[in-house]
């Protein structure tokens, strides 16, 4: 920056921010925030309401943000290196030609945020804003850490983020047009639908990244691996989509006439995705489907007590509010899942008799398992790395 910024101390600024939480809450005095152009350098914001604040060309570096509300918020052309953004909810955030090189956003929530380049009037060094000129600035994040974050439809063209660390992020329709991803670790990233189109790739790390929809013909791919990723369903599986639904229907009516009718869907190994949301709602107990794929589906309050799910892809899934006690998912893939109020509890038997959750094995990295009933669940060895609202203490983990 070719230009000196006001600094602000740290109490002051709690005090401006005391007074954009009023504004936030409708509450006499309020005032919302408007800090243009000022060193906050090093300062805590850290678990603050800070939704539709405006930090325009201010400097943030190295500042404390982990777990800041800044929906909406108006980071353009910020100076945000080094800061720490963990599970800050920075949704729709405008981050127009900021710089994020080496910053730290961890599960930060990023959907539909705007990291395109801007343009910024910038004051002149001595007569202030009287007299300005205007600077082109590229979104910048060389060396940042998303691990885990959520960056579905965030707008990311021309961005630079060499060597950044994309793993497991949801990236659902996230457009990169034009960017810098050279050296990028994109392992796991779950990248259905996201526009690449003249993408520099070259040496990432695209191990078992979900590419559904993604045309990679059209990014640059040299000495990109991509070992293991998941492509869009083969034509047999889609040929086999209505045979599978009609078994799911069977295991439905087996469910709703007491076991009169039909009997337990079985679909091991098979690629459920063709099916859509076509399972959402439905009863599916005692459901075979080791070794299925489910990626990305809408399970949303499907009834799956003593289900086996061993080995099953369900990373990303829709699983709030499923029932799916006594359920098997030793070694199933559930990555950014969404299993919010989900009952993983002991399903019982007669006679005293009960059958616990055995989840053994299973990766859940950066699962959502907020207010899910997990009691007696059997969790060792399971990788629970980046889970909100992990297991309580008293449950088998590893």
């Amino acid at each position: 920056m070719t230009f000196s910024r006001r600094a602000l101390g740290q109490g002051d600024l709690d005090l401006l921010i005391a007074g954009h939480e009023r504004f936030v809450d409708g509450r006499a005095g309020g005032r919302r925030l408007a800090l243009k152009f000022i060193d906050l350098r090093g300062l805590s914001l850290a678990g603050r309401r800070l939704d539709d604040a405006d930090f325009s060309g201010c400097s943030l570096e190295g500042a404390h943000l982990a777990r800041a509300r800044l929906a909406r918020a108006v980071l353009f052309c910020c100076d945000l290196k080094g800061a720490d953004f963990t599970d800050a909810d920075l949704t729709r955030a405008d981050l127009r030609g900021a710089c994020l090189r080496g910053a730290t956003l961890h599960r930060a929530d990023l959907t539909k945020a705007d990291f395109r380049e801007g343009v910024i009037a910038v004051p002149h060094a001595t007569k202030g804003l009287s007299s300005v000129r205007h600077e082109t600035r590229q979104g910048v994040a060389d060396g940042a850490s998303f691990s885990g974050a959520r960056l579905d439809g965030a707008a990311l063209n021309g961005f630079s983020a060499h060597k950044v660390d994309f793993t497991d992020c949801a990236m659902k329709g996230t457009v990169l047009t034009g960017a810098n991803l050279k050296e990028a670790d994109l392992s796991g990233a779950m990248m259905e639908g996201a526009e690449v189109s003249g993408a520099n790739l070259s040496g990432a790390r695209m191990v078992g990244t979900i590419l559904t929809g993604v045309a990679m013909e059209t990014a640059h791919t040299e000495r990109t691996d991509m070992t293991g990723s998941l492509r869009e369903p083969t034509r047999e599986a889609m040929a086999r989509a209505a045979e599978l639904l009609e078994r799911a229907l069977d295991g439905n009516a087996w469910a709703e006439s007491g076991g009169v009718l039909g009997g337990p869907a079985k679909l091991d190994g098979e690629d459920l995705r063709p099916l859509g949301a076509r399972l959402k709602g439905l009863k599916l107990p005692a459901l075979s489907a080791r070794g299925a794929c489910l990626v990305g589906m809408d399970l949303t309050g499907v009834a799956l007590q003593g289900a086996n799910l061993e080995g099953a892809d369900l990373r990303g899934a829709g699983l709030r509010g499923t029932d799916l006690r006594g359920a098997r998912l030793c070694g199933a893939l559930l990555n950014q899942a969404d299993l919010r109020g989900a009952i993983l509890s002991p399903l019982p038997l007669g006679g005293g008799r009960s059958k616990p959750v055995d989840a053994s094995g299973a990766s859940l990295r950066y699962a959502r398992l907020e207010g899910a009933d997990m009691t007696g669940a059997n969790f060792t060895g399971a990788d629970l790395r980046g889970a909100d609202h992990p297991p309580e203490q008293g449950l088998a983990v590893a």
